[in-house]
């Protein structure tokens, strides 16, 4: 398995720049990229990372997504003076040429692929690559929105060509619809194209009737292009995390592709003068985790917009750290998605019913009245402000905006625990576990009968049990400590050493514990306060014990065929746990099991997004597979295979939706169609 995490920047890419003036494209400055790299060193991330250089794209290579003619009128601007190049320029939307726009577009064609190259070849893991002009509007004939080339595109066509790909993932989070990409791929299956973007209803740039959600691809593409418009501002982290919760994560599963692109733009987040959203860096973090669980964690991220630049170098810094396999800090904001967002996300599962298996049982319909048609006609009748007032009010809220981050950064930033994952020390355990596993000797006897007598003699009954708490204690008070991030601890009795966990974790004063149970789960502590949240997962019913807000029983047995878990992860268990922010995760796995192994490391993979990344896995001490898998999962060594993709069957959807309309008002992350739920305005 390849390790690290390749950064690829060059500062020639700065010297493209605007030489006149015009409103529309001054935003796209040089010190987008040098103030992100500063922002990278600031962080000692620059360190950290495996150096690779950038290179030319040759000409073989544009031509591999444009034509020759879009190619000799690049060229040609490389000895124009300024008049000629404005005249130029003036026959794109939204383009500045300078003498080195040339060169610098075919550098981030050729930074684009040698992160593919580094990436594919097994050198790193994974990658980031900082680079000017972006990319991702630029269509085979023509330049558009800042973009030349279309980078991303060339690098997907390339790693098909190179490596012999059929199945890439592209993932723009930019706040424009990259309507160049889908162009250039809307009748190719090989291609999986996700984009959000702001729409209001086609008002806001590139104003297209086919960047609505209902743009679904053509021809062998239909299915494949998926868009998710944004009909008003302000959305946030919770509508960002629903949106591929809801839509993208269950495709990509099902999709499996062997590579990842992301068309990185930032201008999604907080403070930018373009997408005017209020998600804020961190989230990044997030969404950056998720797709690293896929194409075996092959993932390249390329940058395209973001305008605001302390909020970019923000976000940079967030999703290199994420790449890096830093944990993820905790995400911000009301865990509950807009009522616009929702809308969304219901017509896009409507649209793509037809083409995808996860969808096939979903009762979707689309809606028609939405929410947000109102608010265009008050737009639409308002006073515009002229362009020196707009100016004024972006210029103070770059300025409050900057002020809140430095807060917000320093507010959710924490030390990286020294050790990533320890486990206790049993005999042959070296010989299985990975070798960044750390072991640590197991709590004393006597120690370990003072702790239980003094707080959990009710739940401890015999020595033996008493005795095989040693692992588990030492390895949550490390976690709780901060020493380690995570940990695995082997138990005699899964839901004993769960039980003592939970009731230890909120008595160090956690105020919110996770418990993700799999297994028949004897001993259900009592939830009524909410310091903490159960989910158990078993094949039965458990006896005595009803559902409520934070005991969750969800009856499930793992499909034969394969990992069919993936819908119940993503529908049901990630928005719950999301919804309730936790300060710590215990995943606990008992007897008569009803998931597999593959199962158990998906659900271990993603959650760990929450609390910090902060993870106990209690697991019986017969489970050595189990362990191997799990630990190889925390310690982030590789991305587990988590399985065949099954999709889920009539009865097993219908038993998500049931959850679904009976908690979805407490845990609002679950809402993805207006008829389900009321979401928050």
């Amino acid at each position: 398995m390849a390790s690290g995490t390749a950064l690829i920047y060059d500062e020639e890419m700065t010297t493209h720049k605007l030489l006149w003036s015009d409103p529309i494209c001054d935003i796209e400055v040089p010190e987008r990229l040098s103030s992100s790299y500063e922002q990278l060193r600031s962080y000692h991330l620059v360190e950290r990372c495996v150096h690779v250089p950038a290179r030319e794209g040759s000409e073989e290579e544009i031509l591999l997504v444009h034509s020759i003619e879009h190619l000799e009128v690049a060229k040609s601007t490389q000895t124009m003076n300024e008049e000629e190049l404005k005249r130029v320029s003036e026959n794109y939307d939204a383009f500045f040429f300078h003498p080195s726009t040339y060169h610098c577009a075919r550098l981030a064609v050729g930074a684009t692929l040698q992160l593919v190259d580094a990436v594919m070849s097994g050198r790193v893991c994974n990658g980031m690559a900082l680079v000017r002009p972006p990319g991702h509007h630029s269509q085979r004939n023509a330049a558009n929105g800042f973009c030349l080339f279309n980078n991303v595109a060339i690098a997907a066509e390339y790693a098909k060509l190179k490596y012999g790909l059929q199945r890439i993932l592209i993932v723009d989070w930019d706040v424009h619809h990259g309507q160049g990409t889908q162009y250039i791929f809307e009748e190719d299956p090989s291609v999986l194209y996700f984009s959000w973007h702001r729409y209001e209803h086609q008002e806001f740039w590139p104003s297209l009737k086919e960047s609505d959600y209902d743009a679904v691809g053509l021809g062998k593409g239909k299915g494949f292009n998926i868009n998710l418009p944004w009909n008003k501002v302000g959305m946030g982290n919770s509508d960002y995390l629903a949106a591929f919760f809801h839509v993208l994560l269950p495709m990509a599963f099902e999709f499996d592709p062997e590579l990842v692109l992301v068309s990185s733009g930032y201008d999604s987040g907080i403070g930018d003068p373009e997408g005017q959203m209020n998600a804020t860096p961190e989230v990044f973090a997030h969404l950056t985790h998720f797709l690293m669980q896929l194409a075996n964690g092959k993932l390249c991220v390329i940058l395209e917009g973001g305008y605001h630049l302390k909020s970019l170098g923000e976000s940079v810094c967030m999703t290199v750290k994420t790449l890096l396999g830093d944990p993820v800090p905790q995400i911000t904001g009301e865990m509950a998605p807009c009522l616009s967002a929702v809308e969304s996300i219901q017509n896009v599962r409507a649209a793509h019913k037809p083409y995808w298996k996860w969808l096939a049982y979903e009762d979707t319909s689309f809606l028609q009245n939405l929410s947000t048609k109102s608010h265009l006609l008050k737009k639409a009748n308002s006073n515009p402000s002229t362009e020196h007032e707009s100016k004024i009010t972006n210029n103070n809220n770059t300025v409050k905006v900057e002020r809140f981050l430095e807060l917000h950064m320093k507010n959710i930033l924490f030390p990286v625990p020294p050790i990533k994952t320890a486990t206790t020390g049993s005999e042959g355990s070296e010989h299985f576990l990975p070798e960044h596993v750390q072991l640590v000797k197991e709590m004393d006897k006597t120690e370990i009968k003072a702790l239980v007598s003094g707080f959990y003699a009710d739940l401890v009954k015999e020595d033996k049990t008493l005795l095989s708490l040693g692992s588990m204690f030492v390895i949550l008070d490390k976690i709780l400590k901060k020493e380690v991030c995570n940990g695995i601890a082997a138990s005699l009795t899964a839901a004993l050493s769960a039980a003592v966990a939970l009731r230890h974790s909120v008595r160090f004063g956690f105020q919110r514990v996770l418990c993700v149970f799999v297994g028949d789960m004897q001993m259900i502590p009592d939830t009524e306060d909410g310091r903490m949240l159960i989910i158990n997962i078993c094949d039965k019913e458990q006896s005595g014990k009803a559902s409520c807000k934070h005991y969750i029983s969800l009856n499930w047995k793992e499909d034969a065929e394969g990992n069919d878990f993936f819908s119940a992860v993503l529908g049901f268990i990630l928005p719950v746990a999301y919804s309730y922010q936790p300060n710590l995760t215990v995943i606990a796995v008992g007897p008569n099991r009803s998931l597999g192994i593959n199962g158990i490391s998906l659900l271990v993979a993603l959650l760990q997004g929450l609390a910090e990344s902060r993870i106990l896995a209690v697991i019986e001490d017969t489970e050595k597979s189990l362990m191997q898998s799990v630990a190889k999962t925390l310690v982030r060594a590789s991305t587990p295979p988590f399985g065949i993709y099954v999709p889920p069957t009539q009865e097993k959807v219908n038993k998500i939706k049931a959850l679904r309309d009976q908690f979805q008002q407490e845990w609002k992350m679950l809402q993805c169609s207006v008829k389900e739920g009321i979401a928050r305005n």
